[in-house]
């Protein structure tokens, strides 16, 4: 079993996002440790882009504060190196194509195994155009994490079968933040996952509340949150570690509830 199958085999898994440097790399590593110790199952930590497409204005924010703190993919990938001294769970990139193919992809993808890295999303790749990253991925053992979308419809099936580690399943239409309501069927878009795959998958795009945090997660096998995590980093800075292990754990809380409804 690997590490991100692991992550889900304990009940609903909760996955918080974290922009790496944003405010610094020593905040982020503090802010990384405190959501392991709140019982964060799976860490997806964004490599800092200069155009990240997929991104809300609050995610969009915190890739500008880190690039502008200096923040390289090298740099990220020293900080990754630090956690995997004592962080055990899974952690996954969620980063850029560009990122990915200026920093050589096969060089990238022998990184991530060098350092401790389970898996790489990559929003802005089509389903059609994995080809490009999926062999060097395969070949250091890190899984390419497949996005389903509201608008993959007859695609979803196809996309199920072929996935790797968990699927991401995009909750709405748009760019990431947070959303005061969740109108996406996402029940009717598991029950096609289900029957082509055992992969798991998780709900992201929006959630920021308990409440939500559950439902998502009532319907799936866990829960990804970003926006809500950046605006407490965007508001706390260097002292964010206390806040975020303090929502995680509430949010933690909310998802392990699902297990035993």
């Amino acid at each position: 079993m690997s590490r991100i199958q692991e992550a889900f085999a304990h009940g609903k898994a909760f996955i918080p996002f974290i922009t790496c440097g944003d405010p610094d790399l020593d905040t982020t590593a503090e802010v990384v440790r405190a959501a392991v110790r709140a019982g964060a199952d799976l860490i997806e930590l964004g490599i800092p882009f200069s155009d990240p497409t997929a991104e809300g204005p609050v995610i969009q924010g915190a890739n500008l504060r880190a690039l502008t703190g200096g923040v390289t993919t090298d740099r990220v990938f020293d900080l990754v190196k630090d956690l995997r001294r004592d962080v055990n769970v899974p952690m996954v990139f969620m980063t850029y194509a560009n990122v990915v193919y200026s920093y050589g992809t096969e060089r990238f993808a022998q990184m991530c195994a060098d350092r401790g890295i389970d898996g790489i999303i990559l929003p802005d790749v089509p389903f059609e155009e994995k080809g490009d990253f999926a062999p060097a991925c395969q070949k250091y053992g890190i899984d390419l994490i497949s996005l389903i979308a509201p608008t993959s419809s007859n695609r979803i099936a196809m996309i199920a079968k072929e996935a790797a580690g968990f699927i991401y399943i995009v909750s709405s239409l748009g760019v990431t933040g947070v959303r005061s309501e969740i109108r996406t069927d996402i029940a009717s878009i598991v029950k096609i996952v289900r029957e082509n795959t055992d992969v798991p998958c998780a709900v992201g795009f929006g959630i920021s509340t308990p409440e939500q945090a559950a439902k998502m997660a009532g319907c799936s096998d866990g829960a990804i949150v970003g926006s809500a995590i950046i605006r407490l980093l965007e508001k706390y800075g260097k002292d964010a570690a206390g806040p975020v292990e303090e929502y995680v754990r509430s949010m933690k809380d909310a998802v392990r509830a699902c297990d035993t409804a």
